[in-house]
């Protein structure tokens, strides 16, 4: 059932029947052919010579109506552009329908229409387009909030409450400044890293989004059913042991970017379906792949910002300088005075405890020291840092330290308090994989339902041999927030997962 309209609606539905009865079409199926942008107009206008003819087509955002005259705001893609609309010259001799009925009394905010006409600068210097033609193009029936500001700058009937904004982004788009900025800089990002890696020599590739193992990350999936095979199906967690198969098959460097789906909770760092980037080079290994970071993410933070610069929530953040390099343990034993590494569970737990960390009986040894520092060192972590070698019991799919084989040669790239990007030097050992695949099952049996399933197939895949290789995957959602400083996660998605609407 359709929801109860209102008086706007109904005037706006009327309108609509008395277009046609006009013989005007309010969804017209013709090309409009137009010749410029609302950006492309201000830099038309000459001050002598003949001026220049334009067609501009856009949303009507405001109108003032002045007797036989008016003014009002077109917006396009661009910007906004200001038109003039006269009654004597949109209208053929006498006949003023054109302008006293329809322009006047038929059209509303929101409206689509297109004009034809010339340029030239009103008295107070504003471009404007002087309307000789005008055509609707697409009638609004809902009208659009409209946000006012008073003499003194204040702002009245903003379109702010963030479940209607996610909800609606489509009116989020049209009515608020800065919404459609970042996601342009979220496209400029995104091209930027395809960049970087296409100039690397590094080949763009595919992978299933539903698996039949959820492998790569520790995580919860989302399970569904293929009806045809009558089996049970995972949406993507991660794309790792596929891009992995691929170097095994003789690829020198495959990349991603991976939609990925969690069953997990939602703050302002999480949404269940994210973008990730993950990139498997062979032959090289975690410290390399520390430096090819530290480049990507300058010259990422320069294509968004035009420097590696970018100020958010009150934080300087600088992609400049080298990157600070920590461990993970030591930045805990600065912290705590005691060696995580050398400690078993219980003692880990108490240590937790009196950090006032949660402890279940599913958490194992890496659990807790993730937790510990998730607590006492992450928030910390402003500028860009690499925190590296995690304890053997957190990177099922690491390779041991060459130095220390309780340690995993991995590092985290941690910026404003939160990872933006994970990465290895790769587990190629097939043995010991499976070794860390079966302490995965265990935890798994023991209530962990984060921990990794094994997957039989990628086993053999190593067993046919895989070459040296680091590995990264780089949260773009993650990345976006940061270079155009917005606080959530939801506010670099166009369309967050949200509870389910209830339509009458």
């Amino acid at each position: 059932m359709a929801h109860a309209l209102s008086d706007q609606e109904i005037a706006r539905r009327e309108a609509l029947e008395k277009l046609r009865a006009l013989g005007i079409e309010p969804f017209p199926a013709a090309e409009f052919a137009v010749t410029a942008t609302a950006r492309e107009v201000k830099g038309l206008f000459k001050e002598e010579g003949d001026p220049a003819q334009v067609t501009i087509a856009g949303r009507i955002m405001s109108v003032r109506i002045m007797g036989k005259a008016s003014f009002a705001v077109l917006r396009d893609h661009t910007g906004d552009q200001q038109i003039y609309v006269a009654r004597d010259e949109i209208s053929p001799g006498e006949d003023k329908t054109a302008y006293d009925e329809v322009w006047k009394h038929l059209l509303h905010l929101g409206d689509f229409i297109g004009v034809e006409g010339h340029v030239f600068k009103t008295r107070t210097g504003e471009i404007t387009v002087h309307v000789r033609k005008l055509t609707l193009l697409g009638k609004a029936l809902r009208p659009l909030p409209v946000v006012k500001t008073d003499e003194e700058g204040n702002v009245h009937d903003a379109f702010v409450d963030p479940e209607l904004r996610y909800r609606m982004r489509y009116v989020d788009l049209i009515v608020n400044d800065g919404v459609r900025e970042t996601f342009l800089k979220r496209t400029r990002t995104v091209s930027a890293m395809r960049k970087y890696m296409d100039d690397a020599g590094y080949v763009e590739v595919d992978t299933p989004v539903l698996q039949p193992i959820p492998g790569g990350a520790a995580a919860r999936p989302f399970i569904t059913h293929h009806n045809a095979l009558d089996v049970p199906y995972y949406l993507r967690i991660a794309n790792e042991l596929y891009l992995k198969r691929l170097i095994v098959g003789g690829f020198q460097g495959v990349y991603e970017f991976s939609r990925n789906f969690r069953n997990e909770g939602m703050d302002r760092t999480h949404n269940p379906e994210f973008t990730v980037m993950e990139l498997y080079v062979a032959y090289k290994d975690y410290r390399w792949m520390m430096d090819f970071i530290e480049g990507l993410f300058r010259q990422v933070a320069t294509a968004a910002n035009g420097s590696p610069a970018t100020d958010l929530l009150g934080n300087h953040i600088d992609f400049g300088p080298a990157f600070r390099r920590i461990t993970m343990c030591g930045s805990l034993k600065d912290k705590t005075g005691k060696d995580v590494l050398a400690m078993d569970e219980k003692a880990l737990g108490e240590l937790c405890k009196a950090h006032s960390v949660e402890v279940t009986a599913a958490m194992g040894k890496g659990k807790l020291i993730d937790e510990l520092f998730s607590v006492l060192v992450q928030p910390e972590l402003i500028q860009p840092t690499f925190v590296m070698d995690f304890p053997v019991e957190m990177s099922p799919l690491c390779k041991k330290h060459r130095d220390d084989p309780r340690l995993t040669e991995r590092f985290e790239l941690f910026v404003n308090g939160f990872e933006v990007a994970n990465a290895y030097s790769e587990l190629n050992d097939p043995i010991d994989q499976r070794e860390r695949f079966e302490h995965q099952l265990e935890l798994q049996q023991r209530g962990d339902d984060e921990a990794m399933f094994i997957d039989q197939d990628f086993l053999r895949a190593l067993e046919f041999g895989m070459p040296p290789t680091s590995g990264v995957g780089i949260g773009v959602d993650r990345v976006v927030m940061l270079l155009t400083g917005q606080p959530a996660i939801q506010e670099v998605l166009l369309f967050p997962q949200m509870r389910p609407e209830k339509f009458e």
